[in-house]
């Protein structure tokens, strides 16, 4: 499933965001708020992959993208991408079954394993919040 914003000449503002996202922006405002308290220097950014993915948000830090935020219509998707040492505390952690599954069953590339991860309610929360945790310490 595609952003729900599609327009390259238009980047995303907060009230569209929020229009879009519905009941799950505040989830939106707490991953990237949680991740600029942890990793201070983040950098907030738009980008336009092309036509099919739209506008997605990169938080940042000087070499690797810590979060990637991906707009749907009334909920998003978290994207990481964790190198080895990241994957394996990963494995060891509370962090939920079916998000470990998920992360073990990805292919591995040069620079680690990819999720992404539907979020349409609280119920991955915590879990999200240590993912960032973990991705900054690696």
């Amino acid at each position: 499933m595609k952003s729900i914003f599609t327009n390259k000449s238009e980047t995303p503002n907060e009230v569209q965001l929020q229009e879009a996202l519905g009941k799950t922006y505040v989830y939106w405002q707490t991953f990237a708020e949680h991740t600029k308290k942890l990793y201070p220097k983040a950098i907030c950014e738009w980008n336009f992959s092309n036509e099919k993915f739209g506008w997605s948000l990169r938080i940042k830090d000087k070499k690797r993208v810590i979060i990637y935020l991906l707009p749907r219509d009334n909920f998003f998707k978290v994207a990481f991408v964790f190198g080895q040492k990241a994957t394996d505390e990963i494995m060891t952690s509370n962090i939920s079954e079916s998000i470990k599954k998920e992360l073990l069953a990805t292919k591995v590339h040069a620079e680690g394993r990819g999720i992404r991860i539907d979020i349409k309610d609280e119920t991955l929360q915590n879990d999200i919040l240590n993912l960032i945790e973990i991705k900054i310490n690696h």
